[in-house]
């Protein structure tokens, strides 16, 4: 994993350091899948504080951190904001397929479920 040189560089895994199983446990989680979902059809990187999660401040930075620990997502600091993109570019040519599948299969999952996919699983 590279390592963090200052404050403001957040550390990132290398292409050649994703694992599929890592990359599917960060996805397994509804909160971050929506996070991926939202970055998936952005045109650009989207801020933390674009994403509304019905989850406290302190797990949202939690979700972000395993996204980006995971190598599903890169974080950079432009100015004071935190700034995510989603590194498609690794994932297809590692994974092949994977990202499109996983997305298409939760609108699906959205559609059948309609609005509720989303909340957290009871228990």
């Amino acid at each position: 994993m590279t390592t963090a040189t200052s404050p403001r560089v957040l550390a990132h895994p290398t292409r050649q350091e994703l694992r599929l199983e890592n990359v599917l446990h960060a996805l397994s989680d509804p909160m971050r899948l929506r996070v991926v979902r939202d970055l998936a059809v952005a045109e650009d990187d989207l801020s933390c504080s674009f994403f509304d999660l019905p989850v406290t401040k302190s797990t949202t930075t939690h979700h972000f951190r395993v996204l980006r620990e995971n190598g599903v997502i890169r974080q950079t600091y432009q100015g004071t904001a935190k700034m995510n993109g989603l590194r498609r570019d690794d994932l297809d040519a590692l994974f092949p397929g994977l990202l499109d599948s996983v997305l298409g299969a939760a609108a699906g999952q959205e559609e059948r479920l309609g609005d509720n996919q989303s909340a957290p699983a009871a228990g």
